[in-house]
């Protein structure tokens, strides 16, 4: 089982930041790790993941298809950190010193 930290708990019920699409339910809504250092069963740091509904982290994953080409999705990853960093700041889980 994967290790449940402050920060992966602090999606639950968040709005998805990558909006890829046709974005599910806030209810499905987890972290998504996007760093470049992850594969099958090794994530990267909570510090490079997004908050993502199911259908978006299935796009990250690619469980589905990229409607707009993956450019377009490594664009939304770089909008969707920001906007999840700023999140995480503001729940004081991530501090900039």
């Amino acid at each position: 089982m994967a290790k449940e930290t402050k920060i992966t708990k602090s999606a639950r019920g968040e709005d998805c930041t990558l909006l890829l699409g046709d974005c599910s339910s806030n209810e499905t809504v987890v972290l998504c790790h996007i760093g470049k250092n992850r594969g099958m069963g090794y994530k990267c740091s909570d510090h490079f993941a997004v908050y993502a509904c199911s259908n978006c982290h299935d796009v990250i994953d690619g469980r589905a298809p990229a409607l707009y080409g993956y450019e377009m999705v490594d664009n939304a990853k770089l909008y969707a950190l920001e906007r999840t960093q700023m999140k995480l700041i503001d729940k004081g889980l991530l501090v900039i010193v």
